[in-house]
């Protein structure tokens, strides 16, 4: 296990899947939030789950060793941004990996390779697929911090700029399986047979 905390983003809108993701169905697991937390508990030491408001994850909330970050932010603003600030404002560490809660498929192989990286001084380490790259997949450092909150003042969002303009190392990967993310509907029901594969 790693001494790196990993984040769960679980705090998106998911307009374009027309219900909440983190709380849908996965696997044999209520919601896709719970099989990424029993997942990737046995990878990292310490993790957290990012959202809007753990009041949304009252299964989850029963289980006292689960711990929430809350976005600091209280409107209605639903990016990467707010949650970056949140988690580098609760979690007084160096780098953190984070990880989509709408990426299931991303596993402790792809993880490590991303890992292996975490010595070598860069501002965020990414993976990346033929496809393009996939920022919400990665590991982040604090020297970020600053730079999220111009963002956020700026009401800029991109994180593809924010990488592009950063000390980024993009880690290649050849399968884009792995990095499949679920944003619409079809796409969700496609996982799910994968899942019972």
């Amino acid at each position: 296990m790693t001494d790196i905390p990993c984040v769960i983003l679980a705090g998106g809108k998911s307009s374009r899947m027309g219900a909440d993701k983190s709380l849908l169905p996965f696997g044999s697991c209520s919601t896709l939030t719970e099989f990424q937390y029993e997942r990737l508990k046995k990878i990292f030491k310490n993790l957290y789950i990012s959202c809007k408001s753990s009041k949304t994850f009252s299964s989850l909330k029963e289980n006292e060793e689960v711990n929430f970050i809350e976005d600091a932010c209280t409107d209605e603003l639903y990016a990467p941004t707010v949650g970056f600030i949140s988690i580098f404002e609760a979690l007084h560490v160096e780098q953190v990996f984070v990880l989509s809660v709408d990426t299931p498929f991303v596993e402790e192989k792809e993880i490590e390779e991303i890992l292996k990286h975490k010595d070598e001084g860069y501002d965020a380490v990414i993976a990346k697929t033929p496809e393009g790259m996939h920022p919400l997949c990665g590991l982040y450092s604090r020297s970020l911090h600053a730079e999220f909150k111009k963002m956020l003042e700026n009401n800029e969002h991109r994180l593809g700029r924010l990488l592009e303009d950063s000390n980024t190392l993009y880690v290649n990967f050849e399968d884009e399986k792995p990095f499949l993310n679920l944003n619409h509907p079809h796409e969700y029901k496609a996982a799910l047979l994968q899942s019972n594969r």
